[in-house]
């Protein structure tokens, strides 16, 4: 997605001690864009890396995401160390390829491979600001990326992206455009990239979305379920 922005945006990606760092300096403020992922997977995270990804992220109000398995077990504490406290964690989710329930709406979606639908459906659906509609116009197309749109008569009114790496696929950007939420769109969207994914022989789908706040779980989360995701853990975010 970054290597995708438009440029005077300034998104850049840099991997930095086996983590992937993102920093948008457009939006500053925003966490969800200037943030490290994959944290002490690939390899474990040494004090040094950790000030570099800092580093990186500079004056940004950024989120280091943090798996259960990310070594070494001193990590919470060195990021505690620079001001970094837990935030509100994700669920991440799996699902085998197997077919996927019947979705019912009166939605029409379709698989894009040009983005100014799927670019409006997604950055109003997030109410994210402008300059995101152009962005995610790119994507579709892309390599890897495989991209839905439902649609209300002519109207774009959701979508949702695929990205397929080898055996695995990806589901994100899964948004519906507040007026025509409860029409079903998310179900449908996803129900697509179910279907696509398998016909493109991935063998595992993976998604995320916020965690269950007091024992609550939010529409992303009732949509994954439904869908045939299975929570496995909560990635804990870390926010400065």
């Amino acid at each position: 997605m970054y290597a995708a922005a438009p440029d005077g945006v300034g998104a850049q990606a840099k991997e930095i001690g086996g983590a992937l760092c993102l920093r948008l300096d457009s939006m500053p403020q925003a966490p969800m864009f200037n943030r490290a992922l994959g944290l002490g997977l690939d390899e474990p995270v040494t004090e040094d890396a950790l000030d570099r990804i800092v580093d990186f992220l500079d004056e940004t109000r950024a989120l280091l995401s943090v798996a259960p398995e990310a070594g070494p077990a001193q990590l919470p504490e060195w990021l505690q160390a620079r001001q970094f406290g837990p935030g509100y964690g994700w669920t991440k989710f799996t699902r085998p390829p197997s077919p996927p329930a019947e979705a019912r709406t009166d939605l029409r979606v379709e698989r894009v491979e040009t983005g100014e639908a799927f670019g409006l459906a997604a950055a109003r659906g997030f109410e994210v600001p402008e300059l995101f509609e152009g962005w995610l116009a790119q994507l579709p197309g892309r390599e890897g990326w495989h991209c839905f749109v439902a649609f209300d008569g002519d109207q774009p009114a959701g979508a949702g992206a695929l990205y397929v790496n080898g055996r695995i696929g990806w589901f994100g950007i899964g948004a519906t455009i507040p007026e025509h939420r409860g029409k079903g769109s998310q179900s449908a969207v996803l129900a697509k990239r179910i279907e696509a994914a398998t016909a493109l022989g991935c063998e595992i789908l993976v998604s995320e979305t916020g965690k269950p706040v007091e024992g609550r779980a939010g529409p992303s989360y009732r949509n994954l379920v439904r869908a045939g995701f299975e929570p496995v853990y909560v990635r804990e975010n870390y926010e400065r």
